[in-house]
């Protein structure tokens, strides 16, 4: 049987949520869209030309986290380099918005990451990065540090969202989680391939399948509990979250307990945003009291919202709620 929870429950974590103060420590970033018709094929070379109707912005990546995080009724406060440019600028302005924290935000010497995706008829055409992803360095790193400080000296959970921007190097890893620990906060960790093993002593570590293989340098038999128990012990992180796509979840526990938690989207629209919707439940729900196999579950049921919307996207408490409502519903019995 696959790990359930109660409608009780659920209400009660999702409630909780209001209460609790989250930092959010990673690589932020602008999405901008870009949708349209495609009408014919340019003359130029052998592409579509997209003709363009409307042009949106939203956040993306620890920017996208935080965001959800706010959803939920929780206090955020977003740790984060931006550059001193109009999308710096602009992504500022959306946190206010939403009522997020600004203070830990560094400006620092380059532009703030833009992922520009042009979109036609539902279909993605294209997408372009303007970004410096390498390592931040010098002064910029003490001023991430400061910032860490104050924003995990208050929190209740830590999420350390890592897209491999350069923001998430070693010394502000272990001030996240060193911190979080003073405080008994729980840890979630979304990695990328940097840095993949300086996590240790993180409640939550959350890569991936082709990630964790990566690292690995081999691949992940998941029918094998030895062989993922080993793989949380190599990492050295309380617990294992394996996302497997449409396969759902694999939670690997301390004792070496695998639980599979199947996927429970209906219909998938966009992928785009649905990792760092589950950050931001997993975090959330652990500050609220729950298991890890319960927050888990939460945070399937957020994702399954989120991959039918289109691009990165919030899910709010009464959506999982919804959500839970429709996949455990039953039909009346005949005669009644």
């Amino acid at each position: 049987m696959p790990p359930s929870i109660s409608r009780e429950r659920l209400a009660l974590l999702l409630s909780a949520a209001s209460g609790l103060r989250v930092a959010v420590v990673g690589d932020a970033m602008l999405d901008v869209y870009l949708r349209g018709d495609v009408e014919r094929i340019s003359p130029e070379a052998p592409v579509p030309v997209v003709r363009v109707r409307e042009r949106a912005q939203a956040l993306g990546g620890a920017a996208n986290v935080a965001q959800n995080v706010a959803a939920l009724g929780a206090r955020c406060e977003l740790v984060a380099a931006i550059g001193d440019d109009a999308a710096g600028n602009r992504l500022c302005e959306m946190l206010a918005e939403m009522g997020a924290e600004r203070r830990g935000l560094v400006t620092v010497g380059r532009p703030t990451t833009v992922k520009t995706r042009v979109v036609a008829r539902a279909q993605q055409v294209v997408r372009f990065d303007e970004e410096d992803d390498g390592d931040i360095v010098g002064t910029e790193v003490d001023q991430l540090l400061s910032a860490v400080s104050r924003a995990v000296r208050d929190a209740n959970a830590v999420i350390l969202e890592d897209y491999n921007k350069g923001v998430l190097v070693p010394p502000v890893i272990r001030a996240a989680i060193d911190g979080a620990a003073k405080r008994g906060a729980p840890v979630v960790v979304d990695p990328k391939f940097k840095n993949f093993f300086h996590f240790r002593g993180a409640t939550m570590f959350k890569p991936n399948r082709r990630e964790l293989e990566a690292a690995l340098g081999a691949a992940v038999n998941l029918d094998s509990p030895r062989a993922l128990h080993d793989s949380l012990e190599r990492l050295g992180v309380a617990h294992l979250l394996l996302t497997l796509g449409e396969h759902g979840m694999a939670l690997v526990e301390p004792d070496g307990a695998t639980h599979r938690v199947p996927t429970t989207a209906r219909d998938v629209y966009d992928v785009v945003g649905a990792g760092d919707t589950v950050s931001a439940y997993l975090a959330v729900m652990l500050a609220a009291g729950a298991t890890p196999i319960e927050a888990a579950v939460v945070a399937n049921y957020a994702a399954g919202v989120e991959v039918g919307k289109s691009g990165a996207a919030t899910v709010t408490a009464a959506e999982v709620l919804d959500a839970y409502d429709g996949l455990n519903s039953r039909p009346p019995a005949k005669g009644r």
